[in-house]
């Protein structure tokens, strides 16, 4: 069992970080080891509702698909991941993004997992910490593409 929670604080606002995180489609082009995302069913009404993924990961030698039920409540800035089907035993993750006083964005992120396969589990949890980093790096860098010229632009008017 690999389980990690943490907290990290953005410029962004929750509406823009909740934004950013609920576009799985646009995963394979910005997070690492994701080769590829494929939502195969939508059940949404005001952005908000269920969505089905396929998602593909590679790292190294290991090469795995998997499929997610994603839940999106925009209104309460919070997006939860269930594993339904693929190589883990288990799969959660929860993210809930919260405004802080003085502008800015706490974001609240959840992941619990175990791969069914002691060689992939055993590999998971070895580089762990430095994958969980730089996925992490991935949507801060992420946000700064999409937003920080958004907000020049605005501070310029």
């Amino acid at each position: 069992m690999t389980t990690r929670r943490t907290k990290t604080v953005v410029p962004y606002s929750p509406a823009q970080m909740y934004d950013l995180v609920a576009d799985i489609e646009k995963y394979p082009v910005f997070l690492p080891w994701c080769l590829g995302l494929r939502v195969v069913e939508r059940d949404l009404e005001n952005g908000e509702g269920i969505l089905l993924a396929d998602m593909i990961v590679a790292y190294k030698v290991f090469r795995e698909r998997f499929r997610s039920k994603v839940f999106l409540d925009p209104r309460a800035h919070t997006i939860d991941a269930h594993y339904t089907h693929g190589p883990f035993e288990r799969l959660q993750t929860r993210w809930h993004f919260s405004e802080i006083e003085g502008g800015g964005t706490q974001i609240d992120f959840f992941i619990d997992f175990a791969f069914r396969n002691a060689v992939l589990q055993t590999t998971a949890r070895m580089v762990f910490e430095k994958a969980f980093a730089r996925m992490t790096e991935a949507f801060i860098a992420r946000a700064d593409d999409l937003y920080r010229v958004e907000q020049t632009a605005v501070t310029q008017d």
